[in-house]
């Protein structure tokens, strides 16, 4: 007789009867949410419960197909007006009768208190000034460049003169590279006369640029400043190399006592042009300082001349004192790139507009990091250069029409 379960209702049969009791058991389950069994146990050879899944939920719809937009967005811009806690001091080039000298005119650069070119309703207070070149010297040139000045190579005042009357120079740069021990070491006399020289054949104010000699240059510059008394000259370069042969105090106090500015010249690093502006303060108002924070040739690291100008033109108007001056840019190193002016395949364009674009990329690009001195050599370079200043300065240029279409044109 089988065992009675302790469920009277269910009665563990033969294994030859398992159908009857798989039946019994989903009878007893049916309806059923919890099921507990004790001292239970079956034997069986497969066992499946089959539960019926519920009724799907109906797949959503595919999603509406969105209008296309039959214009573009109006929208309007408006640039946040900042203020800056600092301003770029002003530094006066050249003199006038009036004021101890000669010049027909003078340049005032720096003033600025907001980044450049960065709003119409805060423009720079003086224009980005243009330097041609002249050497006091026959020297060598790209043959785009040569073509232009050949006729007054070895002539420094006829030189100069053309720069201002043909080519529309606001200042010229007279580089005495005679003066140097390794090449002529010309006099600082001899020198001197050249810049007199210049001096007497053009109007405007003068950069005067040495051998790179600290030494030999700080001879130089102490003959030039006295023979060019008051005509403020911008004395290009003293750096911190002039500190370890004891010359630098020499410049200063010649500019000092002789009315000249100086131009500090630094590779790339704002703490190395800090600490020689602090050395300058001791001989020299601010007013009297401008720096060359190193312009490097398009291709060779002009990304990080940008940088250091940006750099320190920003920490100026936030506040940093001690790099508040109007910057130089030596633009003509661009030239210093082989790419500028050698021979290469067609698809590189023509020598003739390559050099000068070389030239031009390089101002440009320091112009918008807010250089306020260019020294240049090729006319059309620092012509195109003016022409962009210009474009710049409109506050109200028209916008093009159509603008959007640069979307769909084909080149």
């Amino acid at each position: 007789m089988p065992e009675k379960n302790p469920r009277k209702d269910l009665m563990v049969p033969e294994p030859q009867a398992g159908q009857e009791v798989i039946s019994r058991l989903l009878s007893l389950l049916s309806g059923k949410e919890r099921l507990e069994l004790e001292n239970f146990s079956m034997e069986v050879g497969d066992l499946e419960f089959w539960i019926p899944a519920g009724i799907p939920a109906a797949s959503p719809g595919l999603p509406a197909v969105p209008r296309k937009p039959a214009s573009l967005f109006a929208e309007t811009f408006v640039p946040h007006d900042e203020e800056f806690a600092g301003r770029i001091h002003e530094v006066k080039l050249g003199a006038t009768k009036a004021d101890g000298g000669s010049r027909s005119k003078t340049l005032v650069i720096g003033g600025s208190t907001y980044p450049p070119f960065v709003s119409a309703d805060h423009p720079a207070p003086h224009p980005p000034v243009f330097a041609l070149d002249v050497f006091d010297m026959e020297t060598q040139l790209p043959r785009v460049l040569m073509e232009n000045v050949k006729d007054v190579m070895g002539d420094p005042a006829e030189w100069a003169k053309m720069n201002v009357k043909k080519y529309g120079a606001d200042m010229v740069t007279v580089h005495l590279m005679s003066t140097d021990p390794l090449i002529r070491d010309a006099s600082p006399a001899a020198a001197a006369k050249t810049v007199e020289e210049v001096l007497q054949a053009v109007d405007v104010p003068l950069i005067i640029g040495g051998c790179g000699d600290p030494k030999k240059d700080a001879q130089v510059f102490s003959r030039v400043a006295e023979v060019a008394d008051g005509e403020r000259l911008l004395l290009n370069s003293v750096t911190l190399g002039m500190t370890e042969t004891k010359t630098l105090d020499v410049v200063a106090r010649a500019a000092k006592e002789h009315n000249h500015a100086v131009l500090g010249f630094t590779g790339l690093e704002l703490n190395k042009a800090k600490e020689l502006n602090r050395r300058l303060y001791e001989y020299l108002p601010p007013e009297d300082i401008v720096m060359d924070l190193t312009t490097v040739a398009l291709g060779y690291g002009l990304e990080y001349s940008f940088t250091i100008h940006e750099r320190a033109r920003h920490a100026a108007l936030m506040g940093d004192t001690e790099l508040q001056h109007p910057t130089i840019s030596a633009s003509t190193n661009a030239w210093a790139a082989r790419e500028a002016w050698m021979k290469m395949d067609r698809k590189y364009g023509s020598r003739g507009l390559r050099g000068p674009l070389w030239e031009t990329i390089n101002a440009l690009t320091l112009l918008l990091a807010g250089v306020d001195i260019f020294m240049m050599m090729h006319p059309a370079a620092i012509r195109t250069c003016k022409d962009t200043i210009l474009m710049f300065a409109e506050k109200d240029a028209p916008v093009p029409g159509d603008v959007a279409r640069w979307a769909t044109m084909k080149i």
